[in-house]
């Protein structure tokens, strides 16, 4: 979040954001970075709850985006996280999909819908986020052979590598990339800003991105040159 934005939502005055902000980071709650802060850095992920909060329009935007290039008639894989569950709100219009997902709230949503056929990839149940992972998890993905795979990372470097927390969770994330005839990725810009310690993949392995801002230079022409389309949508 940027200092400017955060005294315009609480009618404060900056000084008093930036030393609020000082002074959380020193209670180990964030970052301090020049102009604003950032989430803490580290080996465990952000908590479900606060991350389904965390930029929701923004979300919202990208799940819109994504579901538009979805045709009807089509199958896909959904995995776990909060982006990823903005895209299948977003996909209760459309008619005669197929849907496998390892994400319990992905299938709830999609519920809903009387037109989409869901399968749940069974596998052990995370209770924190309704993620279910594991061997059992990745074997049922490797049955299926989809259209579309739509991913969530928790953190993407200057590299172009998709980063997140669970080793588990991550096999089960490049079985959905290798049993996908086209890859999305769904991630706001607060992804950027993050770190996680296991590599899922390269974005040079994705056909689109589906982001809120324009991504930094460097990385927008490593996407140019693997050929990685970047669609910007705002809230």
């Amino acid at each position: 979040m940027l200092v400017e934005d955060l005294a315009s939502r609480f009618g404060v005055t900056l000084q008093t954001i930036r030393r609020d902000l000082t002074e959380l980071a020193d209670a180990g709650r964030l970052e301090r970075v020049h102009g604003g802060a950032v989430p803490r850095a580290g080996v465990a992920n952000i908590g479900y709850a606060e991350r389904r909060e965390m930029n929701a329009d923004a979300k919202a935007a990208i799940g819109r985006a994504c579901a538009a290039a979805i045709p009807d008639n089509s199958s896909l894989f959904l995995n776990i996280g909060t982006t990823t569950e903005a895209v299948a709100r977003a996909l209760l219009d459309h008619r005669n999909l197929t849907i496998v997902t390892n994400n319990m709230n992905v299938a709830n949503i999609l519920a809903e819908s009387q037109s989409c056929d869901v399968i749940v990839a069974g596998g052990v149940l995370r209770r924190s986020d309704g993620g279910l992972v594991g061997d059992l998890t990745k074997e049922a993905i490797e049955a299926f052979k989809v259209d579309f795979a739509i991913i969530g990372t928790s953190a993407l470097d200057q590299d172009g590598d998709l980063l997140d927390f669970d080793p588990q969770e991550v096999r089960v994330s490049r079985a959905i990339i290798r049993q996908a005839r086209r890859t999305y990725l769904v991630a706001d810009h607060s992804k950027l800003t993050r770190a996680a310690p296991v590599k899922i993949g390269s974005l040079s392995e994705v056909q689109c991105l589906f982001t809120d801002r324009r991504l930094p230079v460097a990385l927008a022409d490593k996407c140019a040159h693997w050929d990685t389309k970047v669609v910007v949508s705002s809230a």
